[in-house]
């Protein structure tokens, strides 16, 4: 799977992907990141690449089309001259497990982050194919969400994950949260680990773990414990 974040600021997304899982599996050929820099796309000899808003207002727009000649660039080299294009912007789909993995199906995908107050119109109708959030507030970039994002999908591609289990078994990858863990010492701090879990009746661990993410689900996110049994 191959990454192109379309960004001003390329050294966040080269910075994140340079460390730990996700550098060994860029080093093993499982995804690619590519971090292009929309400044290189500007005709502006300073290289700007915003203005003011027409009708006034505060702040400033990224301009149509840097942003567009970084697409056009982009795209000349894939084999998919229509690859989905993911602009994060507070206006978008909420993210949720599902999602990441969904994207995790395609072989190509752009992140395109808006910055400032935001990015022309003209240029999202013309490229933008989804709209994701992260959450109902608002950051000063589209770097961090396009990490989140990469982040979520990535695990669901083969070999990144020592465990293959590890995401069918994490929070909400069935719809509920994840079951307490617990690790050695078997007591610590006069808080000792569930005697279930040191018994090695893998029938009995996994109906308690099943119980427990239920309860844990229904104490913390009812919204999720209720869509669970709808769905059931």
């Amino acid at each position: 799977m191959n990454f192109t974040v379309l960004t001003i600021f390329p050294e966040v997304i080269d910075s994140y992907v340079n460390c730990g899982i996700l550098k060994r599996s860029i080093g093993h050929g499982l995804f690619s990141v590519n971090a292009v820099n929309i400044r290189d796309y500007t005709l502006d000899k300073h290289g700007k690449v915003d203005d003011y808003p027409f009708g006034g207002g505060a702040g400033m727009l990224l301009q149509a089309e840097p942003i567009y000649r970084a697409y056009e660039a982009v795209v000349e080299k894939m084999q998919n001259k229509n690859p989905r294009v993911v602009y994060l912007t507070p206006q978008g789909k909420q993210l949720s497990q599902e999602m990441a993995k969904e994207f995790a199906k395609e072989e190509e995908l752009i992140l395109l982050c808006g910055h400032y107050e935001g990015i022309d119109e003209r240029v999202l109708e013309e490229i933008v194919t989804d709209e994701v959030t992260i959450g109902d507030y608002v950051l000063t970039g589209g770097e961090l969400p396009a990490l989140v994002l990469m982040d979520a999908i990535v695990r669901f591609i083969p070999g990144v994950l020592h465990n293959a289990a590890s995401a069918q078994d994490e929070s909400l990858s069935d719809g509920l949260l994840e079951y307490p863990q617990y690790t050695r010492p078997e007591v610590w701090r006069g808080k000792a680990a569930p005697e279930i879990l040191l018994s090695g009746h893998h029938a009995k661990v996994n109906e308690w773990r099943k119980e427990q993410a239920l309860i844990r689900t229904r104490q913390k996110r009812p919204d999720l414990y209720f869509d669970y049994l709808r769905g059931r």
